[in-house]
C-alpha cells in the first residue's frame, strides 16, 4: 500500500474578530503534485466559501509568506521588517516545501481574517485508502464541527456524548496576531555586503540583505541595488522598491535623493545633474574626519578619487605623487571639513533610539561635555553595540556626503 500523500489538518479558529469554539476542522489528503492554491480552494471548499473574491495567503513558522504574485510584490515593498522574498502560492508545492510535523497558518480574506490552524501529519496517507479515489486536486477525509459537519462530530474525537473540552482562558495567539513568535530579524553583515558590491555579485548581494534589519544601513544598501538591477533584475526589483519605499518612510539626509535616483534606475532614466563615481565613505571621512588628521581635501570630478589635504604636498606624498589642483581648476571640488556637530548628533540620535532605560541615560550622559567621542564609543563597545553603532553612524555620513554632492550638481553614480 502506497502512502505518498501528505495528511493535514486544517482547524478554523476564528474570523470578522470573532473567536470560534470548538474549532471545526477538516483533514486532507494532499498530493506530492498540489500547490498551496490547490489547498487554498480545497479549504475554502470544505469551509464553505460561497464569495471567492478574497485574497487567500499562508504562513510557514519561520515567517515565510505564501500568497499569489501581486500581493506578494506588495509585500516586499514593505516599508517596515525585514526585506522578505514572497513565494509564489501557484507555483510552489505543498509536499516540497512542509515537513511531517510543519504548523502552519492560513488565511482567506485578508480583510475579514478567516483564521486557519494547519498541520502535517506525522504520517502519510495512501489516497485510495482514505478516499477511495486519486483526486487531481486535495481533498478532506475527516471532518468536524458545525460547518455542518455531516456526520455531527463537533471536534476531532465527538463520540457523540461527552461534552465540549473547556475553552482555552486565553485565545490562540494566532487570534491575537501573535503567532509565529516574534524574534529578532538578524543584523546586516555589512562586511558581506560591501564584498558583495564590490565584486559586482548580484546573487550574495540579494542573499545578504534578504531576512536581514537593514533599515540602519539603506544608504549601504542602496549603493548595490544598481548592480543589482543591471545583472538579475527580477529578482532586485522588489528589493529596490523595498529599499525605495523605506527611504521615503525614514527621511534622512540623503535619503530622499538616494530613493529618486534608485527610481530611475528602475524606470530606466538617467540621473540628473553631473554623475561621478564618488566614494561615499572616503568622502565622508575628509568631511567630517579627525580634525587633527585633515583640514579637508578634494574630489577630482573626473575619476569620483578622493583626495586629502596632504596628498597636494609634495613634502608629504613626493613630487611624483603630489596633485596639482591649480593646473585644471575645473577639475577639482573643494572639500572642506564640517565639523564634529553631525557626529555628536549621530551619538545622540542613538542613545536616544536605545530600549533600556539604563543604556539610555548613560549614553546620555557621556555625550556631554569635553571628551563625548571617547567616552561613548567606550561604553558602545562595553554593551557590544560597536557594528550597530558603526552600521547607524556610517549611513548617517554617507547621507550626507549625498548630499553635498547633490548641492554641488552632483549625483554619485
Amino acid at each position: 500500500m502506497t502512502r505518498t500523500w501528505l495528511s493535514v489538518t486544517v482547524e478554523l479558529l476564528g474570523g470578522r474578530g470573532e473567536e470560534l469554539w470548538p474549532w471545526s476542522g477538516r483533514i486532507f489528503a494532499v498530493g506530492p503534485s498540489h500547490t498551496f492554491m490547490d489547498l487554498a480552494n480545497a479549504i475554502n471548499d470544505a469551509f464553505a466559501r460561497w464569495d471567492r473574491s478574497h485574497l487567500s495567503m499562508f504562513t510557514l513558522a519561520d515567517g515565510r509568506v505564501i500568497t499569489d504574485e501581486e500581493t506578494g510584490a506588495e509585500m516586499a515593498g514593505s516599508i517596515h521588517g525585514p526585506i522578505i522574498a514572497p513565494i509564489d502560492i501557484a507555483i510552489a508545492k505543498v509536499a516540497r516545501t512542509l515537513e511531517a510535523g510543519a504548523e502552519f497558518h492560513f488565511t482567506y480574506d485578508l480583510g475579514d481574517s478567516w483564521m486557519h490552524r494547519c498541520v502535517v501529519g506525522e504520517v502519510k496517507v495512501d489516497p485510495l485508502e482514505v478516499l477511495g479515489v486519486r483526486p487531481d486536486v486535495p481533498l478532506p477525509y475527516w471532518g468536524w464541527g458545525s460547518i455542518p459537519d455531516q456526520y455531527g462530530r463537533r471536534w476531532a474525537t465527538d463520540d457523540g456524548e461527552g461534552r465540549a473540552a473547556r475553552k482555552p482562558s486565553r485565545p490562540h495567539p494566532m487570534l491575537l496576531h501573535a503567532w509565529p513568535a516574534q524574534v529578532q530579524t538578524p543584523g546586516l553583515d555589512l562586511s558581506e555586503l560591501r564584498e558583495a558590491i564590490a565584486a559586482a555579485d548580484a546573487a550574495r548581494f540579494l542573499a545578504a540583505v534578504t531576512g536581514r534589519d537593514i533599515d540602519d544601513a539603506l544608504q549601504q544598501v542602496g549603493a548595490g541595488i544598481p548592480m543589482a538591477l543591471e545583472r538579475r533584475r527580477q529578482e532586485a526589483e522588489p528589493v529596490a522598491l523595498s529599499v525605495i519605499n523605506r527611504l521615503t518612510w525614514r527621511g534622512g539626509a540623503g535619503d530622499r535623493l538616494l530613493a529618486e535616483d534608485l527610481l530611475a534606475g528602475l524606470r530606466g532614466v538617467p540621473l540628473t545633474g553631473r554623475v561621478v563615481p564618488v566614494d561615499l565613505d572616503m568622502l565622508g571621512t575628509v568631511l567630517e574626519g579627525d580634525p587633527e588628521l585633515s583640514t579637508g581635501g578634494f574630489l577630482d570630478l573626473r575619476t569620483g578619487q578622493v583626495y586629502d589635504d596632504s596628498a597636494t604636498d609634495p613634502m608629504i606624498v613626493g613630487e611624483d605623487a603630489a596633485i596639482d589642483v591649480e593646473e585644471e581648476p575645473e577639475r577639482w571640488l573643494r572639500l572642506d571639513r564640517t565639523g564634529s556637530r553631525n557626529g555628536w548628533r549621530d551619538m545622540a540620535a542613538f542613545a536616544e533610539r536605545q530600549h533600556d532605560e539604563a543604556l539610555r541615560e548613560r549614553l546620555e550622559r557621556a555625550i556631554e561635555g569635553k571628551g563625548a567621542f571617547f567616552r561613548f564609543r567606550d561604553i558602545v563597545n562595553g554593551e557590544d553595540l560597536s557594528e550597530q553603532w558603526y552600521a547607524f553612524s556610517a549611513d548617517r555620513q554617507m547621507g550626507r556626503s549625498r548630499e553635498f554632492l547633490a548641492d554641488n550638481g552632483i549625483r554619485v553614480g
